[in-house]
């Protein structure tokens, strides 16, 4: 793992219509070659941190970079370096599962190289002469794996996933951590995520961000929160550490 700063975040506060806070002075970095996991509970401000990392929404202080790069200032550049899987990742009903691949991948490669990503994604996604059906006709964990293996074939510098496993079963949800171990292990892609699988969270992740109320209020690798806190698992930590 390198130890350059892949994400930076500096007391980054997102307040939308009615005064509701997304996140309040946030902040933390996530180094290069890094899983890095954030778990909270629904409202904790997991998805406005990955959003405005992706440059979706702009936050109403302080920053966020992205190896050096403002989102905010630059978020075209940014959007280079980034691919993000939303929780709800839509797809285009009435193409096929062939024809989606490649269209998103062809937004970021051409040639002989869309072909490889093209290639690749479809080995990923697993779902054999499915692909030649359109979209419409597919179950939630396919059009999720179908979704995943876009992004993960993209190969960016940093992967943002929101609930990568949702959707699918237990035996898939297996396939697609080894998946996002592997292309972080192989390739070096620095992967942000989060999810309420706290298992999914301590098989994969480096380090770990504990959201409450928009506030980070632990972090750590697993075992170190465990030791802390005197936990068994995950679970127990952030039961303790949300008071």
């Amino acid at each position: 793992m390198s130890s350059g700063v892949a994400v930076e975040v500096r007391n980054l506060t997102k307040v939308y219509g009615g005064g509701v806070v997304g996140v309040s002075d946030l902040t933390f970095a996530i180094r290069e070659g890094e899983i890095y996991g954030l778990i909270g509970p629904n409202g904790s401000g997991k998805t406005t941190t990955l959003r405005i990392i992706a440059t979706l929404i702009k936050p109403t202080s302080g920053f966020a970079k992205v190896f050096g790069v403002d989102v905010v200032k630059e978020p075209l550049k940014v959007r280079q370096l980034v691919n993000y899987l939303p929780e709800e990742a839509g797809a285009y009903r009435d193409l096929t599962g062939y024809d989606f691949i490649r269209f998103m991948l062809s937004l970021r490669f051409s040639g002989r190289r869309l072909e490889e990503a093209v290639s690749e994604a479809i080995e990923i996604a697993g779902l054999g002469s499915t692909l030649k059906r359109p979209v419409r006709t597919y179950s939630k964990g396919m059009k999720r794996l179908l979704a995943l293996s876009t992004v993960l074939a993209s190969r960016p510098r940093l992967l943002i996933l929101d609930e990568p496993t949702t959707g699918l079963d237990v035996e898939r949800s297996i396939q697609v951590r080894q998946i996002i171990a592997r292309y972080n292990r192989e390739y070096g892609i620095t992967v942000l995520l989060s999810s309420h699988n706290m298992l999914e969270v301590e098989n994969l992740c480096h380090r770990v961000g504990i959201l409450y109320r928009g506030k980070l209020v632990a972090e750590g690798s697993v075992e170190e929160l465990k030791v802390r806190t005197g936990s068994r698992n995950l679970e127990e930590v952030f039961m303790r550490v949300r008071g």
